[in-house]
């Protein structure tokens, strides 16, 4: 398996420290509205990644943090007249809300940064004895020039960062790239005693005080969204390897920007929705499997089109495994035929392309090409005309949703019964049928249909669908 790696902007064999395990920190939201589609799509990638580890064999120790104290939380707060950790709770809440409607497994460990708050100054003060830090009435900074490695993620000097970064003037930093590590308390805002005094910590210290307690002072990877690498993990690199004295991170994984209809998501232009809203409109799987439709690396365009093609190909998926749950109750034969063995040697040469796909940087788009050529072939040949055996039923319906499961898509049991009235009109259509009356039996199909009822006339009998 190969992993693009940030650090070293090439793709490396994955290796991790223990054969067994992988520790992984993941960036998480700040919790202080619904998290929008940018923030959705490392989430549901880095799923994908710890799922296709599982898949493989590993123990995945997976972190994802939850930012709740930050200067967005403290002003989001005053203005809904609630304190931080009121709203903390309500959007961790609503967080798992749409984090299981994406099909997003709650991580190992989530962690809260108010909840750290001890190990974060036990980092802060290992900085500050090793020279790394200094303190300003209450404020300490992190001192990047004496962090010779600084800016090695982004690739780029500390002067180059210097001139082409927006820095708050400060005066009370000793140098202009200097970051908080720890901010003495301002009027009205929450606050923990700390040897500098009253205040709360930087955003940058926190991720990494988290991942140093959770996860250990080297972890194998490390994950967020693109616009992270500075200065956010560049600091967090900084922060970890002055303290331990060790590298922080083996593989840095990255994911490409989100362009809504063509442009870049910003609230000013109107164009910021968050995955409730689109929700509203779109089932939160098809807004999974429309992520995974690209390579994770790529931009990806999001449009309501493009989530349009992504629901019909889920659709594609879903029918072929409601057709194989069909032709199991109707099965006639036991065993494999002979063409079927042949069959059963081109699905795994299918899934063997799927497993090269993921091992190749999380190819998603790749592997659910390869998912579409096993739903071609079953559809293809093991359908109602063919009189398939039980056995292939049951190998193609069981691997659509091993793969399905590595992406966490395809793993919904979809209604099974209608109510009495719809299998009443069923009924009264195959016996419309029966007695050669075409008319009435196109009708009774007819208003099914609006009823949202597909019927499908096979040599097993009728079989019907609910429009999705």
């Amino acid at each position: 398996m190969r992993l693009y790696n940030t650090l070293t902007r090439r793709k490396e064999e994955f290796h991790p420290i223990d054969e067994k395990e992988v520790k992984m920190y993941s960036c998480g939201p700040t919790v202080y509205n619904y998290f929008h589609i940018g923030n959705a799509r490392p989430f549901i990638i880095f799923d994908t990644l710890r799922r296709y580890l599982e898949y493989k064999g590993y123990n995945v120790k997976f972190v994802q943090n939850f930012t709740d104290i930050d200067d967005k939380m403290i002003k989001r707060a005053n203005e809904e007249g609630i304190t931080v950790k009121e709203l903390a709770d309500k959007f961790i809440n609503e967080y798992f809300v749409d984090a299981r409607g994406l099909g997003i497994k709650e991580a190992t460990i989530h962690p809260r940064a108010t909840e750290n708050i001890d190990a974060i100054i036990e980092m802060i003060k290992k900085l500050e004895e090793k020279g790394f830090a200094y303190n300003v009435d209450g404020d300490v900074y992190f001192s990047a020039k004496r962090f010779e490695e600084y800016g090695k993620l982004s690739h780029q000097s500390l002067e180059d960062l210097e001139l082409g970064s927006r820095i708050d003037v400060n005066e009370r930093k000793k140098d202009p790239m200097d970051f908080a590590l720890w901010k003495a308390q301002k009027p009205g805002e929450p606050a923990w005693d700390s040897p500098w005094g009253k205040g709360r910590p930087g955003w940058h210290i926190e991720c990494s005080a988290m991942a140093n307690r959770y996860l250990g002072e080297t972890i194998d990877v490390h994950s967020g969204g693109q616009d992270l690498v500075f200065p956010h993990h560049d600091n967090e690199i900084a922060q970890s390897e002055a303290a331990n004295g060790k590298p922080f991170a083996r593989y840095w994984l990255h994911n490409g920007f989100i362009n809504v209809d063509g442009e870049k998501m910003a609230k000013s232009k109107g164009n910021f929705f968050t995955v409730r809203d689109i929700a509203k409109t779109f089932d939160y799987e098809v807004i999974r499997f429309f992520m995974l439709s690209a390579h994770y690396r790529s931009p990806i365009n999001f449009s309501a089109e493009l989530l349009e093609q992504a629901k019909n190909g889920l659709e594609r998926i879903y029918n072929c495994i409601d057709n194989l749950e069909y032709l199991k109750e109707h099965a006639q034969v036991d065993k494999m035929t002979e063409s079927e063995r042949e069959l059963e040697k081109r699905l795994l040469e299918i899934k063997a392309k799927f497993i090269e796909a993921m091992d190749d940087d999380i190819n998603t788009a790749d592997a659910i090409a390869a998912v579409f050529d096993i739903v071609k072939e079953v559809n293809t040949n093991v359908n109602a005309n063919s009189n398939p055996s039980k056995e292939i039923i049951d190998y193609s319906h069981s691997l659509i949703k091993e793969l399905g499961g590595v992406l966490g898509i395809a793993q919904k049991s979809r209604q099974k019964s209608i109510d009495s009235e719809i299998q009443e009109l069923i009924d009264r259509r195959q016996q419309a049928r029966k007695e050669k009356d075409w008319k009435t039996a196109d009708e009774i199909r007819d208003k099914l249909k609006e009823m949202g009822i597909i019927l499908e006339d096979t040599p097993q009998g009728v079989k019907w669908t609910i429009k999705q």
